[in-house]
């Protein structure tokens, strides 16, 4: 029997910080910080400076593809539509050159490079044709020097791109994990989403990546849609498990600024939350009951699956976290021990196809350096820590945190962990601290008590566009 003892409660002052949740859903947390809190240096550091205290033998590489065929009401990722096919080439001729100069900052430490792991995300990476993700694969494995075919590697796709030829692309080059967002089976729903799609489209796609025999199939579905409820969520949490995918990812839908739906979603606030939150519990239920295990908010995983991360067989994941993630093409995050680095961000289309057209036409030379960037010291690092797994159903332990920053969390953190511990949305077992399903529900507001004042700062100075 395992032997429970339980943390202590800090006392705190009765006045609780700003940081106190307001909302269920206040910001996804999937990397911290986020690209808002980036900024332009002038002259930045080199990368093979950045690179040379790094470990090279256990790299995770990220291509961002910044193309869709349409925006989805909801999205703002860095991604364009419609780009025509000089675009698309032109763009990827600037990633050559980007993982040309990239690969010689790794070479510089004269270590061997290993890449475990690899995504190509976006955007659409399917919207490029098949002959051009034969060359992304290409530029991967013959500039950047990454096996793909003994790498763990994902690829995010679509119903209208997800074609023969380009699924047979992926299955040939070997890739180990497809995932396809849906968001609803439902029509009605799709366009409300502004997805404009049709379900025989998407049961045609869904048999295509079934029948090309990827390890991994996770389906995406959203909920919080207007006029969504647990019945209609069920006909698409149906649907999906008809398809016995893999994983399965339940987003709530969120109406952020310059999106498609940001002025027309007119449900108010108090209303949308409970909508929200029923709808969550609902599917999470439902899931769970047809053999699915929770390992965050988002991720359902069919037991007896391993994540992308662990199929290889190495324990790297928790280095990429914290380090180790090489990034190419525009809006392509990297993360070193003391840097996290990327390229100019925005949503609003004019932008988006600016910060597009000034990547294509970057010189060589300045790829050598990090450019948007935020700074990482020992503080940023613990609260990545946290976050990292603090939202996982795995949970922390107290003492692996201490082993690693000769620091206590229960002191680093002790007002978060008493209002989390006074929300009952956190429990402790036998070392571990994990959030209880009602912390999980509000995961959404739960990681964003753990941001600097000095994220915070910067996000709140950051000018949409």
């Amino acid at each position: 029997m395992t032997t429970t003892v339980p943390l202590p409660v800090p006392t705190v002052p009765r006045r609780l910080p700003a940081t106190e949740p307001q909302t269920p859903y206040e910001q996804y947390v999937y990397a911290y910080p986020h690209q808002k809190a980036y900024r332009l240096l002038e002259d930045g550091p080199l990368l093979r400076d950045l690179w040379s205290t790094e470990r090279l033998d256990a790299l995770s590489l990220y291509v961002h593809v910044p193309f869709c065929e349409m925006r989805c009401g909801f999205c703002n990722l860095f991604t364009r539509t419609g780009a025509p096919e000089d675009v698309t080439r032109d763009f990827l001729g600037t990633l050559e050159r980007q993982a040309q100069v990239t690969r010689q900052a790794l070479e510089a430490q004269g270590e061997p490079i290993r890449f475990p792991l690899a995504a190509f995300g976006g955007g659409t990476p399917t919207y490029l044709t098949a002959a051009e993700l034969s060359r992304l694969c290409d530029i991967c494995e013959n500039v950047m020097g990454a096996d793909l075919q003994a790498s763990s590697w994902s690829v995010e796709t679509s119903p209208a791109t997800a074609t023969a030829d380009r699924i047979g692309v992926l299955a040939e080059r070997g890739a180990t994990r497809l995932s396809i967002g849906v968001q609803s089976f439902i029509d009605e729903e799709a366009r409300a989403a502004v997805r404009p799609q049709k379900r025989d489209e998407v049961e045609a796609s869904l048999a295509r990546l079934k029948a090309a025999g990827f390890p991994i199939l996770n389906i995406d579905l959203i909920y919080g849609i207007e006029g969504q409820t647990e019945r209609t969520f069920k006909v698409s949490l149906d649907a999906a498990l008809t398809w016995e995918p893999e994983e399965v990812y339940l987003y709530p839908l969120y109406v952020r600024p310059l999106t498609g739906l940001s002025g027309r979603h007119a449900t108010a606030l108090q209303d949308w939350n409970e909508q929200r939150l029923r709808l969550y519990r609902y599917g999470r239920d439902h899931l769970l009951s047809a053999g699915y295990e929770q390992t965050s908010m988002r991720v359902f995983r069919r037991a007896g699956t391993a994540a992308v991360e662990d199929t290889d067989g190495s324990s790297i994941s928790e280095y990429n976290q914290q380090a180790g993630m090489v990034g190419l093409g525009v809006g392509a995050r990297s993360f070193t021990t003391d840097l996290h680095y990327t390229t100019d961000y925005a949503v609003a289309v004019p932008e988006v196809r600016r910060i597009i057209d000034d990547y294509i036409a970057t010189p060589t030379a300045q790829f050598e350096r990090a450019q948007w960037a935020f700074r990482m010291d020992g503080g940023e690092r613990r609260r990545m820590y946290v976050l990292q797994h603090l939202l996982e159903t795995t949970g922390l332990r107290a003492a692996d945190y201490e082993r690693r920053f000769a620091t206590r969390f229960e002191d680093d953190f002790a007002r978060q962990l008493a209002s989390l511990l006074g929300k009952n949305w956190l429990r402790e077992r036998g070392g571990t601290l994990a959030l209880t399903p009602e912390g999980m529900a509000w995961a959404d507001a739960v990681g964003p008590m753990f941001f600097s004042s000095r994220v915070r700062e910067t996000m709140s100075s950051y000018r949409d566009r």
